[in-house]
């Protein structure tokens, strides 16, 4: 009885045990299909990825000029059928580019093809330094590329055009980031890409404009800081603009070799545009650039509500303000865009003043603003801006560049050299100062906006005989001089701490205390040394160095709290 009961109860376990390795037998291959359909999912993923990571060139019917030469008149001269390009006695270089969307781009790429090249390699050579990981480096390629995939449907035919012309000089070797046209054209997204993902916020701009009794002889005075920084090599070449194209308006701007787009610039109808970042959130698709945006403007509007318009009808992915000056309107806006809102600020006064933060009672209540105001720089240096020009009876082009060199805090105080809070953070990669209606413009010579600033009439730089070419064609009598700063001991001080800091971005060893003696009274001369001292053993000297730190003007709120963070891990090892 009992030996029938064990048999019966062992079949009905075995039975059991069966039925269950049937059904994990069935769930297995169920989990093997789904695995492998993921993987296959993935792996056609990521090969739409690689296809699309690419542009595609747009078509070009007569491609000829491709295939034709520069003529090299001498070491300082160079032509390409009515284009040219040369460096004048204070070494910025002037081009002249004429024609439809393909031929300037041809133009520019011939005419500048060592300086396209150079300006590649030495943003290729910081993206490097900040990521030494060529893994990673490929990879992120990739996440670009998905994300800007659709990225040439939101550049005009034109625009595309020009880029290609300019992609035909680049160079072969950058090629494992991608095509030459691809990364031309992702180029000129690279600000836009990288504010908004990381908030990097390597254009922390100051711009600012007056008119009737706030200027002299009631003239629009503009001024501007582009402090873009990518590295010193990056900044080394800047090449002054002169675009006479097939359609819309004659202009001029402010570049670097390969790049079209326009970050500070003027037309022949007076009208200026100069950008300034704004907080963004992280964009999920691509978008019009905010340099191509700028440059249809500058391109194709001859006042203000022209612009507007133009602005209006571009998508983008992140947020920006366009300080807008009009000669026929006799005044400057700031057109405040977002990926999905637009506003158009007005001062209401003679003048404006324009940092990176939203004024406007649309945008500057968004919370990504409320934000950047309480942590970042923007809002001191747009007070310290307005204190100056408060300070200011008559605005003139020569009291404009005072402002712009200005590198002292509120009320004059001093907090320290380099500081984000100034108007002068000794990192700009120019500056320009313009009177739309006089269509004058003046921009400034290294280092920075120390140098002097060269000034232009765009009416005679676009009459000009190619055959004067050779002699300086700047006006010379309305240059203004440099800076007496750059004639002292701070100034001395300013380049030994600019290049400390940068045997610190190849992970050389500095001395604490001498980064300390340079730059005393600025709050990461001591966030430097106590980093030093920590490495050194030295906690105690690291604790005080962090603590001095944070009795100093500090630029922004993630900042202190990162001091504040390093005292409390020091105490907390003690």
């Amino acid at each position: 009885m009992y030996f029938s009961y064990l048999t019966s109860h062992i079949s009905y376990l075995l039975f059991t045990i069966f039925a269950a390795m049937r059904i994990l037998k069935r769930i297995f291959k169920g989990l093997l299909w789904f695995f492998g359909l993921i993987l296959l999912l993935l792996a056609g993923f990521g090969l739409y990825v690689y296809s699309i990571s690419d542009a595609k060139p747009p078509e070009i019917k007569d491609q000829h000029l491709a295939g034709e030469s520069r003529i090299d008149v001498d070491s300082n001269l160079h032509t390409f059928h009515n284009s040219w390009l040369r460096q004048n006695r204070s070494g910025l270089y002037e081009m002249y580019l004429q024609g439809d969307g393909f031929e300037r781009g041809v133009a520019f790429g011939k005419l500048g093809k060592e300086l396209v090249r150079f300006q590649e390699q030495a943003f290729t050579n910081e993206i490097q330094r900040m990521i030494p990981s060529k893994k990673y480096l490929k990879f992120l390629k990739y996440v670009v590329g998905f994300m800007n995939r659709d990225l040439a449907e939101y550049v005009i035919k034109e625009y595309q055009d020009e880029i290609y012309g300019v992609s035909l000089s680049a160079s072969e070797k950058f090629n494992w980031i991608g095509t030459n046209y691809s990364r031309q054209l992702n180029y000129h997204a690279a600000h836009d890409i990288g504010h908004a993902l990381a908030n990097m916020m390597l254009v922390g701009c100051t711009s600012f404009a007056t008119w009737n009794e706030k200027s002299q002889d009631s003239q629009l005075i503009v001024g501007r800081n582009f402090d873009f920084y990518v590295g010193d090599e990056f900044a080394r070449n800047k090449i002054v603009a002169f675009y006479n194209p097939t359609k819309g308006y004659k202009f001029m701007s402010v570049t670097w070799g390969g790049f079209t787009g326009v970050v500070s610039g003027m037309n022949v109808k007076g009208l200026t545009v100069t950008i300034n970042a704004n907080k963004s959130s992280i964009p999920y698709g691509a978008a019009t650039p905010v340099s191509l945006v700028a440059r249809e403007i500058l391109q194709y509007a001859s006042n203000i509500k022209e612009a507007v318009a133009i602005a209006k009808k571009r998508k983008m992915f992140v947020s920006e303000s366009f300080l807008v000056s009009s000669a026929s309107d006799n005044k400057a806006v700031v057109i405040e865009k977002t990926p999905t809102d637009l506003d158009v600020y007005v001062s209401g006064t003679s003048s404006i003043q324009c940092t990176n933060h939203y004024q406007g009672t649309l945008l500057g209540k968004q919370n990504l603003n409320q934000e950047q105001m309480k942590n970042s720089a923007s809002v001191y240096r747009y007070v310290r801006l307005k204190e100056l020009m408060d300070a200011t009876v008559k605005n003139t082009p020569e009291r404009t560049a005072e402002i712009l060199r200005d590198h002292m805090g509120l009320h004059n105080t001093d907090i320290g050299l380099t500081n984000e809070k100034a108007m002068n953070q000794f990192i700009a990669h120019h500056s320009v100062i313009f009177e739309p209606k006089k269509l004058l413009v003046w921009v400034s010579t290294s280092p920075w906006q120390e140098g002097r600033y060269i000034c232009y009439d765009l009416n005679k730089m676009f009459a000009l005989d190619m055959r004067l070419m050779q002699q300086d064609n700047d006006e010379a009598a309305l240059e203004i001089k440099e800076d007496t700063f750059m004639h002292t001991a701070a100034f001395q001080n300013v380049q030994r701490y600019l290049y400390l800091e940068n045997e610190l971005k190849y992970k050389r060893p500095i001395d604490p205390s001498e980064i300390i003696r340079i730059n005393p009274v600025y709050y990461d001369s001591y966030r430097i040394a106590g980093d030093e001292y920590v490495k050194e053993g030295k906690k105690d000297s690291a604790l005080l160095a962090y603590k001095k730190a944070l009795t100093l003007e500090i630029a922004t709120e993630g900042e202190r709290e990162s001091i504040a963070e390093k005292i409390k891990r020091i105490n907390t090892l003690r």
